[in-house]
């Protein structure tokens, strides 16, 4: 059975694993690359680190059948935003489709509802039409559509 809790210390190096596939597979799509940053970002494990100290943030494990197979994190607005937003949610493709993802959603909603938040964002890269259908399930709807073109 699926469940979701807070990551825990222990949770930890299994979360930078889940984080480090969730990037390798968002640089090789379309606009991936822009997304997560080229060289020079931190680590998986920095990230987790640095998300798990963030008072601001939460890192949510998401379970099946007690074995940590997904991870969201999300984080509240900062000073002068209006949305929280969802910086990661992913499940091992092994996982999918048995519930962890959309409860890992329904999770950061949760803890966005709890801390006052009345609006949230989260990313979909072009193509990526399994991300497109989870937030979807969840209300998300898509309300723009950003281009990039680097110049020189």
């Amino acid at each position: 059975m699926e469940r979701v809790r807070p990551a825990e210390q222990g949770d930890l190096a299994r979360c930078a694993e889940l984080l480090t596939q969730a990037l390798a597979g968002t640089v090789v799509r379309r606009g991936g690359e822009l997304l997560v940053g080229a060289g020079g970002r931190p680590s998986p494990d920095e990230l987790i680190g640095a998300w798990v100290a963030d008072r601001r943030r939460i890192v949510l494990a998401g379970l099946f059948d007690e074995v940590v197979v997904g991870l969201a994190a999300g984080r509240l607005p900062a000073p002068g935003e209006r949305a929280a937003r969802v910086d990661c949610c992913y499940v091992e493709p092994q996982a999918r489709q048995v519930g962890v993802g959309s409860a890992l959603v329904a999770g950061l909603l949760d803890w966005f509802s709890a801390h006052d938040c009345h609006d949230v964002d989260a990313a979909a890269l072009p193509g990526d039409r399994p991300t497109k259908q989870l937030l979807e399930s969840a209300g998300f709807k898509a309300r723009l559509l950003i281009l990039h073109r680097p110049l020189g």
